[in-house]
């Protein structure tokens, strides 16, 4: 049975993991205005409709793919993000049991739960009930979902070997790393008590903002497979004509939802990494309801100012300072062309910036991080990609909605307002002092011969040798030297300086007998 699996999975991937191929290669190599973005579109539809064909870990997997700039070009990014996460619940019947084995017998822990289900999801189908008197919603487990998951996860390692033979090998590399993240994160969310401290958690870190609200959770009434909440209304966040009905400031909205998650990405522990619209409602009043916490990402203060620094050398359209933030990040693969990626980087804000320099779209900027995510061997540690995952969703939200928004405003208020600008340049600071204690260890490696010099130049000195050649060896050590500290910021400089030095010894050594 596992082996027909397979062979149909393989059979109905393999279209488009080829038509995937052709389409990168274009992306990489074409200017984007030579680019038909309507076939990539196209192509990408294919593969969300096989996702949704088969079935549940394939419809989680292209919700992950959605995030990965480094995988997918861009227009493959705005479609599979509209893939949600809806599937047609199993009957009460089969849920019931479940419910009762963990929690015990249902007329004696509920007033009631209403048998039809208000969402199903590929993991999990959501109920609505009430308990002394309050609304609740009930998540329970789709029944036999751990063995689907089981199976198709082991298709999954059987049928990528074979498939990424028919990738680049830079594809290669990021595929790898995705699927095992990819595992990692499937595990987690189906341990419901996951989400429950992972709701615990944000809303304690935002129980200071008047813009969200976040709901209670019934510890008593929870369980691995089983997450009892209070039950939040409100209204779909991309359901225009609604908010506009209740009078709701949309541009306001908007500007809400990112102050919501880059604060969260940006000065807390966790962050909502799954912020699809069915995923946030509005009250009547403007302020937002995150529902599903199953998905998250974590990053620890050490990761969380590299990224803000990341963001403050795009705005401040500084390419080295952004190589090296990717670099700290993990984002680049040993061995790295710097040269070549700074220039990349270099071109592709000046494109971006234009007549506007200091204000960066958010479609700009994760197209930015797309271009040259599938140019060079990048590769985006989990939470990086969760992270992307979570801007890019939310950059769809801002297209729903197509108001006046400048995403660095936003961001520049967020860092300000939580003064993390200060802290980012402290750590940079920090960083260029470690490198700079590096360089003269590099240094000293470099140049094993510069001792020697010095050990001659001593000699000289004691025999009276010509003054010239002690002259240039002090300035071609100090030339070499210099060389050695600036190799490390700009390697073509550095080498030019060395050489230099060389020249200025073997000329001091011509002039010896005058």
């Amino acid at each position: 049975m596992s082996t027909i699996r397979t062979v149909q999975v393989l059979i109905k991937l393999l279209p488009s993991i080829i038509a995937l191929r052709k389409d990168r290669k274009k992306w990489i190599n074409q200017e984007k205005n030579q680019i038909d973005s309507e076939q990539f579109r196209k192509n990408a539809r294919k593969i969300l409709a096989t996702f949704i064909s088969l079935g549940p870990v394939y419809i989680k997997l292209g919700q992950w793919l959605s995030s990965r700039a480094d995988i997918l070009p861009q227009p493959y990014l705005e479609e599979l993000s509209k893939l949600q996460d809806s599937v047609p619940s199993a009957p009460f019947d089969q849920v019931k049991p479940i419910i009762e084995k963990e929690l015990g017998p249902i007329d004696k822990k509920f007033d009631e739960i209403d048998p039809n289900s208000i969402s199903g999801a590929s993991l999990g189908q959501v109920y609505r009930g009430s308990v002394s008197g309050q609304q609740i919603v009930v998540k329970v487990k789709r029944p036999g979902i751990e063995k689907i998951v089981v199976k198709d996860l082991s298709v999954l390692k059987k049928v990528l070997p074979l498939a990424l033979r028919f990738v680049d090998p830079n594809l290669r590399y990021s595929a790898k790393a995705m699927l095992s993240q990819f595992i990692e994160t499937i595990h987690e969310e189906m341990d419901y008590t996951n989400e429950l401290q992972n709701l615990k958690t944000i809303k304690n870190d935002m129980a200071n903002s008047d813009k969200v609200v976040i709901p209670s959770v019934y510890d008593n009434l929870s369980s691995k497979n089983v997450l009892t909440m209070e039950y939040l209304p409100g209204i779909k966040i991309t359901n225009v004509q609604a908010l506009d009905e209740k009078g709701i400031d949309r541009e306001q909205l908007v500007i809400d939802v990112h102050k919501i998650f880059f604060t969260m990405l940006l000065k807390h522990s966790v962050f909502h990494a799954d912020p699809h619209p069915g995923n946030i409602s509005v009250t009547d009043d403007g302020k937002l309801i995150l529902y599903d916490y199953g998905m998250v990402g974590r990053i620890n203060n050490e990761t969380r100012f590299k990224l803000i620094r990341l963001y403050l050398a795009l705005v401040e359209r500084n390419p080295p300072r952004v190589v090296n933030a990717m670099n700290e990040l993990s984002m680049l693969t040993p061995g790295y062309n710097r040269t070549v990626i700074e220039k990349g980087i270099e071109l592709s804000i000046r494109a971006m910036h234009g007549n506007k320099p200091d204000e960066m779209e958010v479609q700009s900027l994760m197209e930015l991080a797309n271009q040259t995510m599938s140019t060079f061997p990048f590769v985006l540690p989990k939470n990086l990609a969760l992270y992307m995952r979570m801007a890019s969703i939310i950059e769809g939200i801002y297209k729903t909605h197509d108001v006046d928004f400048k995403f660095v405003k936003v961001l520049k208020n967020i860092l300000e307002e939580e003064n993390l600008i200060p802290q980012a340049y402290v750590q940079e600071l920090k960083i260029s002092f470690e490198n700079f204690s590096k360089s003269i260890d590099s240094a000293i490696r470099l140049g094993p011969e510069m001792q020697k010099l010095m050990d001659e130049a001593q000699i000289f000195m004691k025999k009276r040798k010509p003054t010239v050649l002690l002259s240039g060896s002090i300035f071609a050590s100090a030339i070499f030297m210099g060389s050695a500290f600036l190799y490390q910021s700009n390697e073509s400089l550095g080498i030019i300086g060395m050489i230099s030095s060389g020249i200025v010894m073997v000329t001091s050594g011509l002039f010896r007998k005058y």
